[in-house]
C-alpha cells in the first residue's frame, strides 16, 4: 500500500492536529516579507494546485504574501533540493508527496528524509486507473488480460522514475503480473495532456486529474487505488471492491529546510494548520478534488517514516529501489 500508514490511522493522526496550539509567540518581527513556497512540478499538477490553494488562502492569514514556485526538473528531486538547501529563515518552504520517500531509493543523490523539517500535511491523494474511451478496454479484468496476452501492448503515462504515478504504475505490474510500456512525463499536467491526445492510451492518475474527462466520456476511470470510493465519483469502484488488493497514491505535505529557528516554525504550522482546518478552505480544496486532512509537524513526521517503512518492501518487491537499500 503505497501511502497507508499501518501503525497509525489518519483518523487518529487528524484528531492529533487539533491539539496545536494556535497563537504562538514570535520573537522577532517574522514574517516582514514574502514567504515562498516550492513546487517541484510543473504548473496545472496536482502538487502545484494545491500549493496555490494553500498560498492563496494562507495569504488571507499572513501579514505578507505567499507566492509559488515551480522549480522543475529530475523528477521532481531538484524543487526539493532547491527548498531544502535555502537559507534556514522560514521565508522558503516546499511542498512534498509520496515521490520524496521514494525518491531516495531510486536515486543516490536524493535528498535524504533526515534532510527536511516538515511542517503541516496536506491530505492523501488515492490513484487510479484511467484508460481512454476509445482503447476498447471497459474493465480492469480487460486491461490485464490484454496485458498477458500481449505484454507492453498498453502505453501508460506516468510521471518519471521516483513519481508517483510512476510507481503506482510500477507496482501495478509487479501485483498483477504484467508488463506496460510507461512512458515518463514531467508531472501530472503533461501526462493529461498525453492521454488526452492520444499519445497513450492509459493513465495511473490521480482521480481529480481526469475527472472531468471521466464524465464527459473522454476517458474511462476503471477503479480507485483507495480504500473507498472517492468523493469525486461516486460511480466508480476501488480494486478492492473489484477483488483486487491493490490501494496505492499520493499525499502532500508542507516542509521547512532545517534549521529554521523554533519561533518560525511554530509560526508556519499554526499560519498553515489554521488555513487547512478552515472550512471553507476545505469547501475550496474539494471542489478543486482533493482531500483535506491536515495534521501538524509531529503527526506529519510520523506519517512520513511510516510510510517510509511501509513502502519500502513494496518498492523492493518491484525492483525500483536501486540505491540506499535498508
Amino acid at each position: 500500500m503505497v501511502w497507508h500508514i499501518g501503525r497509525k490511522s489518519i483518523q487518529t493522526l487528524f484528531a492529533a492536529s487539533f491539539a496545536l496550539a494556535l497563537t504562538p509567540a514570535i520573537a522577532d518581527d517574522f514574517p516582514a516579507e514574502p514567504i515562498t513556497i516550492i513546487v517541484n512540478w510543473p504548473a496545472g499538477g496536482g502538487q502545484d494546485t494545491s500549493a496555490r490553494l494553500i498560498a492563496e488562502w494562507a495569504s488571507k492569514k499572513a501579514d505578507v504574501p505567499i507566492v509559488v514556485s515551480n522549480v522543475t526538473g529530475a523528477g521532481g528531486a531538484n524543487g526539493i533540493r532547491h527548498a531544502a538547501e535555502a537559507d534556514p529563515t522560514g521565508y522558503t518552504i516546499g511542498i512534498m508527496g509520496s515521490s520524496f520517500v521514494a525518491r531516495g531509493y531510486l536515486n543516490a543523490n536524493a535528498t535524504p528524509i533526515g534532510d527536511v523539517s516538515p511542517l503541516v500535511f496536506f491530505g492523501p491523494d488515492p490513484g487510479a486507473l484511467e484508460v481512454r474511451a476509445d482503447a476498447g478496454i471497459n474493465s480492469v479484468e480487460e486491461y490485464i488480460a490484454k496485458l498477458k496476452a500481449e505484454p507492453g501492448s498498453i502505453i501508460n503515462g506516468n510521471d518519471a522514475p521516483g513519481g508517483s504515478s510512476h510507481i503506482v504504475a510500477s507496482v501495478f505490474e509487479s501485483t498483477f503480473g504484467v508488463e506496460m510500456t510507461k512512458v515518463p512525463y514531467q508531472g501530472y499536467a503533461p501526462t493529461v495532456a498525453a492521454i488526452i491526445s492520444g499519445e497513450v492510451q492509459s493513465a495511473t492518475l490521480p482521480v481529480h486529474q481526469l475527472v472531468d474527462q471521466h464524465k464527459a466520456g473522454d476517458v474511462k476511470i476503471l477503479a480507485v487505488a483507495a480504500e473507498a470510493r472517492h468523493f469525486l465519483v461516486p460511480d466508480v469502484p476501488t480494486f478492492k471492491e473489484l477483488g483486487f488488493d491493490f490501494v496505492a497514491g499520493d499525499w502532500r505535505a508542507l516542509f521547512a529546510p532545517n534549521g529554521v529557528p523554533e519561533d518560525r516554525m511554530a509560526y508556519l504550522e499554526t499560519l498553515f494548520m489554521e488555513t487547512m482546518s478552515d472550512p471553507a478552505f476545505q469547501e475550496a480544496a474539494q471542489k478543486a478534488g482533493f482531500m483535506v486532512t491536515p495534521m501538524p509537524a509531529d503527526a506529519t513526521k510520523d506519517w512520513i517514516l511510516a510510510h517510509d517503512e511501509a513502502v519500502y518492501p513494496i518498492l523492493l518487491d518491484a525492483g525500483l529501489v536501486k540505491a540506499n537499500m535498508k
